[in-house]
């Protein structure tokens, strides 16, 4: 029977430490609001990862690694239509123009960061296939969890942080009247200009976030810097809902039997 259940009851740390105690072989299914992800594992080490609405053949995890450029990545498409990403990765390592270890490199950054993305995933369920592998054609790596499961954590605390600091993106952005430097002189990053270009009492955090292709976490921590150097302050949108009530934290009770479901489900995986 596979292991199922709902990302409120465990995160995808607490997910990540029980296959890699329990030196799981299969695949993770977690089905989001808006995106499913597909995580499979060898010996509880991650080897795989495939995202439902994102281009995770070869071609592309090459050009998003810009280890190809988008006219090669472009001809790459057209030319290799139906080719399995093994055969294409012989293919580009004989012609001269990458390396096996530039194919593994970025094979092994596009699975970890999109096991990253999922760290802040709290909505959605999850289950567990057993010796369920990723396709034949498809190219694995091997990569210990305990640095993912480090990360995770840390990314947990970071988020839940910023949640207290911004924690609804329904609101929308307005520039603060700043009698010294005007924005246009002000040193920011890209990311930061990105949003910035779109800031409008119009435009809520989540649509910025859409329209710049960020993710919950990236668009608090940039809004969070942006409102520390007091450059923009929060406002509501006309006729935007309010939120409602921060949810009550939890009693040490409720926490204790938490850990001891955690504790269950651990002795459980392992018998599976």
């Amino acid at each position: 029977m596979a292991l199922k259940g709902n990302l409120r009851d465990f995160t995808i740390t607490q997910l990540l430490n029980l296959i890699n105690l329990a030196n799981k072989t299969g695949t993770l299914v977690v089905e989001g609001p808006n995106e499913t992800a597909w995580i499979s594992f060898f010996d509880g080490k991650l080897a795989y990862a495939q995202m439902r609405h994102e281009d995770n053949s070869l071609a592309a995890i090459l050009h998003r690694t810009s280890r190809v450029s988008s006219s090669q990545y472009k001809v790459l498409k057209e030319r290799t239509n139906g080719m399995g990403d093994k055969e294409l990765g012989l293919l580009l390592i004989n012609a001269g123009y990458v390396s096996k270890q530039d194919i593994l490199a970025s094979v092994q950054t596009y699975f970890i960061d999109s096991v990253q993305r999922l760290f802040t995933w709290v909505e959605g369920m999850f289950r567990f296939e057993n010796d369920v592998l990723p396709p034949d054609e498809k190219i694995t790596v091997r990569v210990d969890l305990e640095n993912l499961i480090i990360e995770g954590s840390r990314r947990m605390r970071e988020w839940e942080q910023l949640q207290d600091e911004i924690p609804n993106l329904e609101l929308a952005l307005k520039f603060t009247e700043r009698p010294g430097t005007p924005v246009e002189k002000l040193n920011l990053s890209v990311e930061e200009w990105k949003v910035i270009s779109y800031i409008n009492p119009k435009n809520s955090m989540r649509q910025i976030a859409t329209a710049t292709h960020m993710s919950d976490l990236e668009i608090r921590r940039i809004v969070y810097g942006l409102l520390q150097a007091g450059i923009v302050e929060l406002i509501w949108p006309e006729g935007t809902p309010k939120p409602l009530p921060a949810r009550t934290p939890m009693t040490e009770e409720e926490k204790e039997e938490q850990v001891s479901l955690v504790n269950k489900l651990i002795k459980r995986i392992r018998t599976l």
